[in-house]
This record gives structure tokens, sequence and C-alpha cells, in this order.
């Protein structure tokens, strides 16, 4: 039986878990500011500026293609990501106090990631205009965001396993438990090609441009475990 207080609940650990309603505010909580985040990555492109040389729309977006690409990318990373979220915390019926600053620490990261992405917007994004005038370091920050966001996530997942009392109960086959190695370390292999196309970026950011699209099969190839 799981509590709302928090007293320790039965469990092997004697650990304190917390469920109830609880669990349901850090759940509706944590949703929130994946909503405010994913809505506030669009203001950079409110604020676009019109030059005198634009004089259709068209001149607009070609100008500003940096900015808009990274917003298109970092939505769907975001969205991605907040479905792989809620496919942990959708297994689960309550949490602990780890699992709690996990999950804090992600948020965290996560709402740090529109100023980490106006900036590679402005500076050395995919699809920007290679004027010299990139801001340094800032590809390196994007995506070693982008690599937190998602290492958190797996350290989240796998101490989901290791206290299979989080679990719902009533789940007969739990995503979380089930699977071969893809599965387990998705997140690990999404953090390492984030990390590989940021130090790219510092160096040959022409090539780090491209190297996004090989998310495409890294995707296909790590889901392949899944069950």
């Amino acid at each position: 039986m799981y509590s709302d207080s928090t007293t320790p609940v039965n469990n092997d650990e004697n650990r304190e878990l917390h469920g109830g309603r609880a669990f349901d505010r850090l759940v509706n909580f944590s949703d929130a500011i994946v909503a405010v985040v994913i809505t506030v990555l669009v203001l950079p492109l409110a604020d676009l500026a019109i030059g005198a040389d634009e004089s259709t729309a068209w001149d607009v977006l070609g100008d500003h293609m940096g900015q808009i690409t990274t917003f298109f990318f970092t939505f769907f990373v975001v969205a991605y990501m907040w479905m792989l979220h809620n496919r942990i915390f959708n297994q689960l019926i309550s949490f602990d106090i780890p699992l709690f600053w996990l999950n804090l620490f992600w948020l965290a990261t996560i709402a740090f990631l529109p100023v980490t992405s106006a900036l590679y917007g402005e500076g050395d994004s995919p699809g920007g205009t290679w004027d010299g005038n990139r801001l340094t370091g800032s590809g390196l920050l994007y995506w070693f965001s982008l690599a937190a966001i998602s290492g958190l996530g797996t350290v989240m997942a796998w101490h989901v396993r290791r206290h299979r009392d989080l679990i719902d109960p009533e789940i007969a086959r739990p995503i979380l438990l089930t699977g071969d190695w893809r599965a387990r370390y998705r997140g690990v292999a999404f953090a390492a090609f984030f990390i590989l196309i940021g130090l790219v970026s510092q160096f040959a950011p022409d090539v780090a441009r491209w190297l996004p699209l090989g998310l495409i099969p890294l995707t296909v190839v790590m889901r392949r475990g899944e069950k």
C-alpha cells in the first residue's frame, strides 16, 4: 500500500515511497514544465527582426533559416524525450527521493533548453549562414544539453528497473522490464551521438549541420529490440 505521506511504507529496502496524490502532482508538475518549455521555444521566432532587404515572407524565412531549423528540430526532440519520460512514469505507482531528484534535474535541463536553442539558432546551427559571426561554443552547449537530457532519462529508467516496488503491480509486463540491450541503452546511444555532434560542431560546423540526420537510422536500430 502506498501513501501520500513521507513515512516509510512496505518495501524491501524500507525506503520512503510517495504515491497517490503526491505521485500525481509530480507527474502533472513535470508535464506542465515540458509544455511551457516547448512553447517558449518559439519565442525567438516571434521576435524576428525584418531587415530592409527583406521584402517577402520567403526572404525572412531564408535569412533566419538557422533559427527556424533549430526550433523545429528541438521541438520534436523534446516531444520525443517527453514521450519516453511519459512511458516510464505511466508504469509507476510511486516515486522515491532519488527518482524525485533525477526527475528534477531532468526538468531543469529541459527548462534551460530554450536558452541553448536560441544561442545555437543565432550561431552555428544547422542550416544557418556561415558568415564568420557565429557564437563559438553555442553548438557544444546545445548538443551537450540534449545529451544531458537523454542521459538523465536513461538513469531514471535504470533506477526504476533496480527498484521494482515503484512500478504499478497491475501491469503484467512493464515495458521497462522487457526488451534487449538496445531498449536498455537507447538513451546512452542518443546521448553519445549528441556529444559527438557537439564536438564536431566545434571543429567542423559545416559537417555537424548534417549529422542530426543520423538520428533517423539510430532511432530505427535502437527500437528494434523493443517489445
